[in-house]
Parts: structure tokens; C-alpha cells; sequence
């Protein structure tokens, strides 16, 4: 089956800047839903089709208390039906730390004098990989300052030493970007080193909000970071990954724009962003930022859940900048990946380092220091099924491709046992045996819940083979 998107930005051009302010608030300000609409547009999600700015608009302006818990139940709903009960699990590895821009929200901006600025070397970053493989992680997210010795062949190369790590049975599956736009030949160059997605955040659509707070340095250039994701597509580095910044601008804002730039990329590419992130604003070495459009944690969850009707088949990512008591209820709102046992430091995996942050080594602060483990520990017991696959990517399910497998919906009956494979990996690797027998429980109940007996045997099968010492199967 060829995927085909309704396409709803039929004029959109390959490089052109695509986000009209007036528009999105003329939806934001003009639409009054009633009741019943405000269903119609959830029924809509739960049929797993992608909602429009208006759709987006109803869900904004459903005000009332038991229209919100409405939205909430549907966007549960609808990552059950399209994600089951995965989340999937990474780490962030902060690479480099200087940076040219001059953002007033980040800790790495150029004009913080109270930073500490620090470039890992080749054998601190292998030692930092290997202690994220000895604390079972298999999928990183490389993050580097925006600084031109971090170019594309840097990168390239830091990607080529990620994946040569090897500890035990540890190893690096996958290595997901996120770093400054590069130019036509830098994406492909990145392409070429075999990176999974690249994530480039607007941090705000808002572009006069954007001037203010990006004052100076390439970033300055509200629309070349617009459309930085088009050069990636252009050269066929199809899985890609937008965000914003929540609590620079009004929400209701930015989580149109992000339907926009989805909108935008199908229009364009015939396939949307593989990833949706929404960080909120949080403590940084020399934070200048109005807290006029902080944004509570009521409104969080709701963002949360009006994106996920707006956009079923698209990755939404819930970073460690969230505390674990929001991140463990917004979770089954629409989230699919969260990062665990995450330092911000660098070399902080490999030194371990377990006391007070340092803002000044830091990007931002973290305020969900759990390991690991434990994170995983909590999964289970909130009957999730924590994973850790990178099928997709290594089988060229990405981009337009992915869409043809995950919109019909096959991709969940890959997902599910290829998470399951996974974290029998993780329970004969890394676990301890309280969590140990946590997970074969759940692995149990997830192998029962699979409709297909022929799946399902061939599952155990290979779960033998991983009790037996073989690694790395999947579907």
C-alpha cells in the first residue's frame, strides 16, 4: 500500500517558509467549538487520520473541564491502538558544549561567560558509551553545541565511533542527532555515517518571540532554521524530528505551528516529521526569560494529548527536563520515547557523577534523575513494556516507508514482539532480579495478548535463543 497524506498545504513550496501568524491565530481566535464538534474532531483521531489547523483549533479551545478529560481519554486511546503499551528508551550523550549562538533561554549560549566549555575527546566519548552499554541502553541521542567544529564530518565521525563501542553484549543500535542545521552535503554526509533521525527544534514559530530571544549567531535566522529540515529531505535524510520550546510563547501557539510544520513536510515530502518533542522551559546558567508564557502542568498534559489526536502516527518524545511525577502521568497521554538515567554533564556517565548539578557544565537542569533501571522498574510496574528496538531504522523503515508500514497498522505487530525480544536482552544482561522478575511477567502477558499463534511461537523461540546467549534478533 503507498502511503498518501490528505495533503492539507497544498501550496507549500520545498524551502519556503510556510508559517503564516495570522493564520494560526485567526483559527485560534475565531473558532468556537460546541460540544459535539469537539467529539467529532476525537472520533476523527481515534480513526487514526491526521487532524487539520481547524481540527487542531477545536481541540485548543475546548475549555471545559469535562471536554479536556475527554481529550485526555481519546489521546490514550489512540496510542494504545497505534503504539500498544510500548515506550521505547534512550539516553542523551552531550558531545560538545560551545556554541556560537546567543540564545537568552540556554545555559550553552555564547555570551555566558560562567559556562564551562568542554569538546570530549574520542577516548572520553568511548568511555562514555561504554558506561551507557553497562547500564543496558542500546539507542543514544548525540547532542552538540552549535559551533563549526561540530560540522558534518565531525559528526559523521563521532557517529562511526558510537557504533564501534562494544562492552560484554553492549552495544549501540542506533544514534539519533541532535545539533545545528547543516547544508545539503552535510546532511548527506550525516546520512551516510547511518544516523537514525535528526532533530532540529524551532523552539519558538513565534518569530518575533524568536528575535527576541535569539539574539545573535547563525540561529539568529528564524527562517533558515525553518526550513533546515527541507535541505535533510531534499537529500534523502527522510526521518527527521521538529520541537519547541514550551514557555517562550503562548502554547496554544506553538502546538499549531507544529501541526503546520507537519503539514508542511507531507505536503512536501510525502511524509511528516518521525518525531515530536516538547520540552518545557527549565533552569540554565543565566535563564533570561519572561515567565509570562511558563506553562502550567495541567496545560502541559493537555498539549500533550491534543498532539497526539492531531498527529497519531508521528513519535512524541518526553524528556528528564520533566520531573517523574509529571512525566509518569503525561506518559499515556501520547508519549512513545523517554530518555532514562539521563546526565547532562559532560563525561558525567563514565565518572558517574551522582551529586548537585552544576548549571554552569549544563544546558539545562534535570529534575528526573532516576536510573535506568529504575525507570524501567516503575514501566512494569504501571504494565508497560519498555523497549529498546531500532528495527525500523536498520530495516529501512523510515521516512515515506515507515508510513507505509505503521499507518495500515502493521508496524504494531512487529513493535510489540520486538520489544518484547529487547527486553528479555536487558532482563539477561542488565536487570537485577527484583526487575528481572517484573519483566518476565510482563513479557509473559504481552505474549499471551499477541492474536497470532504463529507470531507468538516464533517469539519464544527466539527467546531462547536470547537465554542462550544469542543477541540482536528481531523483525
Amino acid at each position: 500500500m503507498k502511503f498518501k497524506p490528505e495533503k492539507y498545504a497544498i501550496n507549500d513550496e520545498p524551502g519556503k517558509a510556510f508559517i503564516d501568524e495570522k493564520e494560526i491565530w485567526n483559527y485560534i481566535e475565531t473558532i468556537k467549538p460546541s460540544n459535539n464538534r469537539v467529539r467529532e474532531v476525537i472520533q476523527k483521531a481515534l480513526n487514526k487520520n491526521r487532524l487539520t489547523l481547524e481540527e487542531t483549533a477545536v481541540l485548543l479551545n475546548a475549555d471545559d473541564p469535562e471536554l479536556i478529560d475527554e481529550i485526555k481519554k481519546g489521546a490514550r486511546t489512540l496510542k494504545e491502538r497505534v503504539y500498544g503499551n510500548r515506550i521505547v528508551l534512550f539516553a542523551p550523550l552531550y558531545i560538545g558544549n560551545k556554541c556560537a549562538n546567543n540564545c537568552l533561554y540556554c545555559g550553552f549560549r555564547s555570551s555566558n561567560k560562567d559556562a564551562i566549555r568542554q569538546t570530549l575527546d574520542d577516548k572520553e566519548i568511548v568511555k562514555e558509551i561504554e558506561a551507557l552499554e553497562d547500564n543496558g541502553q542500546k539507542r543514544l541521542i548525540l547532542v552538540y553545541g552549535e559551533h563549526r567544529d561540530y560540522d558534518a564530518d565531525y559528526i559523521a565521525h563521532t557517529v562511526d565511533l558510537a557504533y564501534g563501542v562494544r562492552k560484554g553484549n553492549g552495544e549501540i543500535r542506533r544514534v539519533n542527532i541532535n545539533a545545528a542545521p547543516l547544508t545539503s552535503e552535510g546532511f548527506r554526509k550525516v546520512k551516510d555515517a547511518g544516523i537514525g533521525t535528526y532533530q532540529i527544534f524551532q523552539e519558538t514559530y513565534h518569530k518575533p518571540t524568536y528575535e527576541r530571544y535569539h539574539l545573535s549567531g547563525k540561529k539568529a535566522d528564524y527562517d533558515y532554521r525553518l526550513t533546515s529540515l527541507d535541505r535533510a529531505q531534499d537529500v534523502g535524510l527522510d526521518d527527521v524530528g521538529i520541537g519547541a520550546l514550551f514557555g517562550l510563547y503562548d502554547w496554544r501557539f506553538e502546538v499549531m505551528a507544529l501541526v503546520r510544520h507537519t503539514n508542511h513536510l507531507e505536503a512536501c515530502y510525502n511524509v511528516g516529521p518521525h518525531t515530536i518533542s516538547f520540552p518545557r522551559i527549565q533552569s540554565a546558567s543565566n535563564l533570561d526569560v519572561d515567565e509570562k508564557y511558563f506553562v502550567s502542568d495541567d496545560d502541559f498534559a493537555r498539549l500533550i494529548a491534543i498532539l497526539r489526536l492531531a498527529v497519531p502516527y508521528t513519535g512524541m518524545i518526553l524528556t528528564a527536563r520533566e520531573t517523574a511525577k509529571v512525566r509518569n502521568e503525561v506518559i499515556h497521554f501520547g508519549v512513545s520515547q523517554i530518555d532514562g538515567g539521563t546526565k547532562l554533564e559532560l563525561g558525567s556517565y563514565a565518572m558517574n557523577l551522582n551529586e548537585k548539578q552544576d548549571l554552569n557544565k549544563e544546558q539545562f537542569k534535570v529534575n528526573d534523575d532516576r536510573s535506568l533501571n529504575t525507570i524501567i522498574d516503575e514501566l512494569l510496574d504501571d504494565d508497560m513494556l519498555p523497549s529498546f528496538c531500532t528495527a525500523c531504522y536498520r530495516l529501512g523503515r523510515t521516512g515515506e516507508h515507515f508510513m507505509e508500514f505503521s499507518v495500515p497498522g502493521f508496524i504494531k505487530s512487529k513493535c510489540t514482539p520486538n520489544a518484547i525480544l529487547t527486553l528479555a536482552e536487558y532482563v539477561n544482561d542488565y536487570a537485577p532480579d527484583n526487575t528481572s522478575h517484573k519483566a518476565w511477567k510482563v513479557i509473559e502477558k504481552n505474549l499471551n495478548d499477541l492474536n497470532n499463534e504463529e507470531m507468538k511461537k516464533s517469539v519464544l523461540e527466539r527467546i531462547e535463543k536470547i537465554n542462550a546467549g544469542e543477541r540482536d534478533l528481531y523483525y
